[in-house]
């Protein structure tokens, strides 16, 4: 408050207020009243107040000469008596030379006053500031005295002045009340907060921020992090204090102890009219070294650490796209003969073998050279500044340490060989999997030339040619994705021992290549495996089949299975097995119809995928069968570890079943194995009534092949036309 000119009561109470903080001026409002009374030369001064709030008047200070009776602290009860309440209500002056001129109403008022001898009365209008509203008071106890305009104007000055007093203490006890509480939740937010200064120094930090930030008070932000990350973290705050964003955020990297990385997410937002800045910072290591394990994962191989293949095929891509144009050669390098090590010493030596193979191939190429994994026995290798005749003296150095590498497991000893295929990445091409198709097709011509060996892609050479084209016209699996041109075929699967209600079928797949021609998946399926295209067209096949089963629901509800085949790398790719599932439980009525049929190849090499498969299925309904079972030399083995509901037994030992004792001992057993384990059996290649006639005799008990039905469009599957039956003889 400043000075004011004005009468002396005036400059004294201003001299009484100015001084005193916002949180004691009420205390100094005895001061005030005893000044009053002292200058204007009467009994007494009293304030009364009330709030909004509806409870009514309460004393606040009171002061009378001493030995007036009442004394410094007595109890001023008008407050609660009911004349002075309406007074309130309807402010008006009461100015009282006698106190019994008060009128009729206020009995208990003027007999109070009578008893503490006051002769004369006067109480101002009340004043409102704010939430405050006061009434100043004066009594006169010696004798009566006449309220002049002088004295009234006076202690009208000293009401205001004591309202705006009362009000500004008020306020700024509501003000501190509100800041302790703002604190409080500050202090009690989970996350580390504070105020960046104008100077980019931290203050006001929460108790997280201390325990938890590497800095106290008054350092400057930059002293967290390193000093090439300053820019980043200069930019984020300038933008939020010149007030391009209202609040921006950086992730860096900050050094707690030696060796020790965190990385620190900090958001800054911007106090209004303000250039201070509330900070949050929210520790974001585990996320990164998250991201880091994913991104590892992603990109390489966990078994061998080598680089996977979808890292291989993006740096393939880099190049290709790169405008410096410098001669790559890539290979593919294929162990001959893999599965065998796997089916006699098992799939741990398997492993070990292509752990060893890995680290040899590492060795055996030139530096700065990449070697990958692209899955199985398959590897990669990407040759920078290579020409052909560079690219052949490495092929040969492989194809001859691989031969000389001796692999023994549990006493056993295996002949490793590896066929390579070769080509040159043409900066012309289309897409990298011109270059790919090429290598694979030089790789495939070794194995078909005796394995052991390399070749190099020579587009003049015919054989290479002819495997080319057949590639070339069977992988244009991309663009027969993204044009929808795959179909749905199928093919019934009939009961050779009981009769069953509703017909079993297979789907099937056939991609269009002109002139009414269908390629069957026996062509293009290997190429899209190799390619890493197989889950995206497993992808399409369920959802496409799902699509028709909803378009066509009285059909699908009268079917009794729909068997539906997975590859092995579907198997092995994590999002298409989480989509598969979403897929599934988004289609609760039909899921139960499908059956998902595995290779034996690839539930034998992958026995915990497919377990993952099993316990993914079995709770939606669905059954899970076995394909091609037999073809390896474990099956009996796992079958112990796998919840099948069917066994196709593999087409090898079905076409001679009726001539080759051995064959028929092979169903005959499985079909025993069935009977003990609870699982149905289904032949393949059943192509005459002497097969099925055959494998009914020993207990098979589905027949699927030519001799029922040959596979047939799905959009031309007419449930009211049952199959062909089968003639079999008792």
């Amino acid at each position: 408050m400043s000075a004011v000119n004005g009468t002396p009561l005036q400059q004294a109470l201003v001299d009484i207020f100015s001084d005193a903080p916002l949180v004691t001026l009420e205390q100094n409002v005895d001061r005030a009243l005893r000044t009053i009374t002292q200058q204007l030369k009467c009994g007494g001064v009293f304030v009364l107040s009330s709030d909004f709030s509806g409870k009514g008047l309460k004393p606040r200070n009171l002061y009378v000469k001493a030995g007036a009776g009442l004394g410094g602290n007595a109890d001023w009860p008008l407050a609660r008596m009911p004349y002075f309440r309406r007074l309130m209500r309807t402010p008006k002056l009461l100015n009282l030379t006698d106190i019994n001129d008060l009128p009729q109403d206020a009995r208990q008022e003027k007999q109070f006053l009578r008893e503490q001898k006051v002769k004369s009365l006067l109480v101002l209008p009340p004043l409102v500031f704010g939430d405050t509203q006061i009434a100043v008071g004066a009594v006169n106890y010696e004798q009566p005295r006449s309220w002049d305009e002088t004295f009234i104007s006076e202690l009208q000055h000293a009401q205001a002045l004591i309202g705006a007093a009362m009000e500004l203490t008020r306020i700024a006890r509501e003000l501190l009340k509100s800041e302790r509480r703002y604190q409080d939740l500050f202090n009690q937010l989970p996350l580390a907060c504070g105020v960046l200064d104008s100077s980019d120094k931290l203050t006001m930090l929460n108790k997280v921020a201390r325990l938890n930030m590497p800095l106290a008070e008054d350092h400057l932000i930059y002293e967290l992090v390193s000093e090439e990350k300053h820019d980043v973290l200069r930019e984020t705050i300038q933008v939020v204090r010149e007030g391009r964003l209202s609040q921006a955020w950086c992730e860096l990297p900050i050094v707690v102890r030696p060796n020790t990385r965190h990385w620190l997410k900090l958001n800054f937002s911007r106090i209004q009219d303000s250039d201070n800045l509330v900070i949050m910072a929210e520790d974001v290591s585990e996320q990164h070294r998250l991201a880091d394990e994913l991104s590892f994962h992603a990109n390489y191989d966990t078994l061998t650490g080598l680089p996977n293949r979808l890292h291989f095929e993006a740096m393939l891509e880099k190049l290709l796209k790169r405008e410096e144009q410098v001669p790559v050669c890539i290979a593919f390098v294929d162990l001959d003969q893999f599965q065998v090590v796997n089916n006699i010493s098992g799939h741990i030596a398997g492993d070990k073998l292509v752990c060893q193979i890995a680290m040899r191939l590492k060795q055996l190429v030139r530096k700065g050279d990449l070697v990958a994994r692209l899955g199985g026995d398959e590897f990669g290798i990407l040759m920078h500044y290579c020409n052909p005749e560079s690219a052949k003296m490495i092929a040969r150095r492989i194809c001859q340490q691989i031969e000389s590498h001796e692999f023994s497991w549990e006493g056993k000893q295996h002949r490793v060989t590896a066929s390579l295929g070769m080509a040159m990445l043409d900066p012309d091409a289309r897409d990298i999997y011109n270059v790919m198709t090429q290598a694979d097709v030089a790789c495939r011509l070794a194995k078909e030339q005796g394995r052991n060996g390399w070749h190099f892609y020579n587009p003049a050479d015919p054989k290479m040619l002819r495997l080319y084209g057949e590639m070339a016209a069977s992988v244009d699996l991309v663009s027969a994705l993204a044009d929808d041109r795959f179909e749905l075929y199928f093919q019934p699967i009939v009961p050779l021992l009981v009769p069953e209600t509703g017909m079993h079928l297979e789907v099937l797949l056939r991609l269009p290549v002109g002139d009414g021609e269908m390629l069957s998946p026996g062509v293009f399926l290997p190429a899209a495996e190799r390619y890493s295209l197989a889950p995206r067209i497993d992808r399409w096949v369920v959802d496409n089949l799902l699509l028709w089963a909803a378009d066509h629901l009285s059909q699908w509800q009268q079917l009794a299975l729909v068997s539906v085949n997975l590859s092995a790398t579907s198997l092995q790719d994590e999002e298409f097995m989480t989509w598969l599932e979403l897929r599934l439980m988004s289609e609760p009525e039909l899921v139960d119809k499908l059956c998902f049929e595995i290779t034996e190849t690839a539930a034998v090499s992958q026995i915990e995928v497919a377990t993952r498969l099993i316990e993914l299925l079995k709770p939606l309904g669905c059954k899970l069968a076995l394909d091609d079972f037999g073809s390896g030399f474990s099956s009996f083995a796992y079958l112990k570890e796998l919840d099948v509901d069917f066994v196709k037994i593999d087409g090898q030992f079905i076409q001679q079943v009726c001539n080759n004792a051995k064959d028929k001992a092979i169903v005959n057993a499985i079909c025993q194995l069935a009977r003990e384990m609870h699982f149905q059996t289904i032949a393949e290649f059943v192509e005459d009534d002497a097969i099925a006639t055959q494998l009914a005799r020993v207990g098979v008990d589905y027949a699927q092949g030519f001799a029922i039905a040959r596979p047939r469009p799905l959009a031309e599957l007419d449930i009211d036309q049952p199959p062909a039956s089968l003639h079999i003889s008792a």
